[in-house]
């Protein structure tokens, strides 16, 4: 019987030891947060910064005479995606969490914008101006490979990866008003979720990928406000129900919540901005 002990705890022990990696994120990481700021420049100038998350060791990452903006971590919070105005256009750039070896990934001379990295860290989805109007691209990593996922007459934007990096949730314009479209990685199967008279833009996912958060117009008073959905449209409820205008949510995932690497990782949330 002590012997039967024995073995059990050794299996034991080698699950933990193989599993628990797959299951850790980047304490550190989870511990800052990604943010633009003018604070050195005018007000036409930001730069990457970040900061712990209560607000202390507030320094400059991307410090150079240039707009960078929309910072996106990695999953594994080594690296940030970010748009420069370095080479004349806006450009997805990738540097070190430090702010070293700062690459442009995306390198046409058309305006690139909304970096957000798949869940398994492989690819970046952003919108583009390269076609002549705002469409929703993916590039690998290393910024080889961009595809067209939208691929239509109307402005598409804002993409942001589900959970489980098997759909982008995005912003499209396509049916004369913003609402809150839905597709497959690959850019199969775009569905419209919202289908609402009135603008809904901004979406972002809910870390277990079952509800969208977004923000709307719809209310008699105009304003905008944040919404919550079901990830298939359902069930659509204002949360912030307030006169003053609510805008670029994000929501927030339990750094201790998280699941198998690939599969659906948990991510931080990040610091996003409203139209400028």
């Amino acid at each position: 019987m002590h012997r039967m002990n024995n073995l059990a705890h050794f299996i034991l022990t080698v699950i933990v030891a193989l599993v628990l990696p797959l299951l850790m994120v980047d304490v550190d990481a989870q511990a800052q947060i990604a943010f633009e700021s003018d604070r050195d420049w005018d007000a036409l100038h930001f730069e990457i910064y970040v900061m712990d998350n209560d607000g202390a060791d507030q320094r400059n990452l991307s410090d150079n005479e240039f707009d960078d903006s929309d910072p996106s971590w990695s999953p594994d919070g080594k690296r940030i995606a970010f748009v420069s105005s370095r080479e004349g256009g806006g450009e997805i750039y990738v540097m070190n969490a430090d702010g070293g070896k700062p690459k442009n990934l995306s390198n046409n001379p058309f305006p690139d914008y909304s970096p957000s990295w798949s869940p398994d860290g492989k690819r970046i989805a952003f919108h583009s101006w390269r076609d002549g109007n705002m469409e929703v691209y993916v590039m690998n990593a290393d910024g080889g490979n961009p595809k067209n996922l939208t691929n239509n007459g109307s402005s598409d934007k804002n993409p942001a990866w589900s959970p489980d990096g098997e759909r982008i949730v995005f912003e499209s314009w396509r049916d004369k008003n913003g609402e809150i479209y839905i597709m497959d990685a690959d850019g199969d199967n775009q569905q419209n979720l919202t289908n609402h008279p009135f603008k809904d833009w901004e979406p972002s996912w809910s870390p277990d990928g079952r509800r969208i958060v977004f923000v709307s117009d719809r209310e008699a008073d105009g304003n905008p406000e944040i919404y919550v959905m079901d990830a298939n449209g359902g069930n659509p409820k204002n949360l912030t129900n307030h006169p003053e205008d609510d805008l670029a949510p994000a929501w927030f995932g339990d750094a201790f919540s998280v699941a198998p690497a690939g599969k659906t990782l948990t991510l931080w949330g990040r610091i996003k901005q409203a139209d400028r």
